[in-house]
């Protein structure tokens, strides 16, 4: 009797062709993922970006709008109109800009593309602050103190206040990256303080809406990374640690986490995970928690995008997160995508490089008259949108580039990302890169005594 032959293995599912709706850095990383799964790549660039290193780098590239974000990178009729006309079969938005708008990604959805990240109902339930408090809170994470979203009357947002005690934060209810975060020690800061955020988040956000929340003073910023599939699956990838930030923004992060028991951070990782799992999240996303004093936990928030981050996460995994992120959109499940026993190895760190005052911290933009960067190698990663002589216009975020170093333990992922960079030659604008270097020498920093006041008290 003749043996039936064995059915050929399935074709793994996968895109053919993606539009990157983004810019810079972010972009040319997802260019590169996109390019080793064989898939095709399409880039869009505003007026002030013609000729940008991502453009070049994609199959084909076109052009979006006017410099202005709003006219450009925000434009979802142009965005989703150069996808199909591209002959794209998805969108990865990359972080910022449109990467958590909920609306975007369901216009993808509708005009038959594929919208790489989670589904909308997640970045919808995620963007508005306050009902991710509630829906983290109600499947048992730790939060801190809060109040529901404040209307106009100043008389309720101060017996808020009065409830949760001073100091209290005054945040956006929707958005993020720190922007419109204020904080207030009593009544009369807080009337100020409500003021502001409210101004920043209309400004911002399109969304005025603001919330308080217990001000946990020199905290710990901790994060767990995580990715979901299609099928029910969701695995963490352990943590990072993003303590060392400026405004309210991240610029320097690590991993693992210094200093935290290996059994404690790996314990509240499988849970997050689990219980993620059990409401169905399916792509990449990112638990972020501030750790106080005591050593608790509590959950801040969870951006359902990929981080500026994500590259100290691959560098101690050897993974390439942003092609696990694709192909888990495409429907791969994760059995095929993430091997078994990950852990990390080493230390990683990574440095932002910001065109701005190292002093003040603002913005200055100008023309990249020398621009010249370390080599890359195994251990040391740069990815930059820019080249020489490209102009920073004030119409977008500052970052310049990102600078990741690997080491066999802390001291020498210190060590190495210092000596990048010292190496990197800028010139034509100021960069942050004096705070960064004052940063990896201080005591404080090499102990892995972090926190996000810490930033502070180096420039003062």
């Amino acid at each position: 009797m003749t043996a039936t032959p064995a059915a050929p293995p399935a074709a793994e599912p996968r895109f053919r062709r993606v539009l990157v709706a983004n810019r810079g850095a972010v972009a040319m990383r997802v260019i590169r993922a996109l390019r080793s799964l064989g898939i095709g790549a399409v880039a869009v660039h505003s007026d002030a970006d013609a000729g940008a290193p991502w453009a070049e780098a994609a199959d084909a590239a076109r052009r979006i709008g006017p410099a202005p974000a709003r006219e450009s990178y925000l434009d979802q009729d142009g965005l989703i109109a150069a996808a199909i006309a591209e002959g794209c079969d998805a969108v990865h938005p990359g972080y910022g800009f449109l990467s958590e708008n909920a609306g975007f990604a369901r216009r993808v959805r509708a005009a038959g593309l594929a919208f790489i990240g989670p589904d909308p109902r997640w970045i919808e339930a995620m963007g508005e602050k306050t009902q991710a408090r509630a829906l983290m809170a109600a499947h048992g994470m730790p939060v801190a103190p809060g109040s529901p979203p404040l209307g106009p009357d100043p008389d309720e947002a101060a017996a808020a206040a009065a409830a949760i005690g001073y100091p209290v934060l005054v945040k956006p209810a929707s958005g993020g990256g720190g922007i419109g975060m204020v904080a207030a020690k009593d009544r009369a800061a807080l009337l100020q303080a409500v003021e502001r955020a409210r101004s920043a988040a209309a400004r911002s956000f399109g969304e005025a809406t603001i919330y308080l929340e217990k001000l946990l003073e020199r905290p710990r910023h901790v994060e767990i990374q995580l990715l979901g599939d299609r099928h029910g699956a969701v695995r963490h990838l352990f943590e990072r640690d993003c303590s060392l930030q400026r405004r309210h923004q991240k610029v320097i992060e690590e991993a693992p986490a210094p200093g935290l028991r290996r059994e404690v951070i790996d314990g509240l990782a499988g849970r997050t995970a689990a219980m993620l799992a059990a409401l169905g999240y399916d792509n990449i996303g990112t638990v972020e928690m501030l750790m106080g004093a005591d050593g608790g936990f509590a959950f801040l928030e969870m951006n359902t995008r990929l981080q500026v981050e994500h590259a100290v996460t691959e560098m101690v995994l050897g993974l390439d997160l942003v092609a696990a992120q694709i192909r888990a959109a495409a429907g791969v499940p994760l059995s095929a995508i993430l091997p078994d026993g990950l852990a990390p190895r080493g230390h990683a760190m990574e440095a932002r490089i910001y065109a701005e005052d190292p002093r003040t911290f603002f913005p200055s933009p100008g023309t990249l008259a020398r621009f010249r960067l370390p080599a890359g190698t195994p251990a040391l990663r740069i990815e930059t949108g820019y080249r020489e002589g490209m102009t920073v216009t004030p119409h977008y975020d500052p970052l310049l580039a990102k600078v990741i170093a690997h080491g066999g333990d802390r001291a020498a992922a210190i060590a190495l990302l210092a000596d990048a960079l010292s190496a990197c030659e800028v010139e034509g604008l100021k960069t942050n890169i004096p705070f960064l270097l004052r940063a990896l020498v201080d005591p404080r920093f090499a102990a892995g005594e972090v926190h996000t006041g810490l930033a502070a008290e180096l420039q003062g």
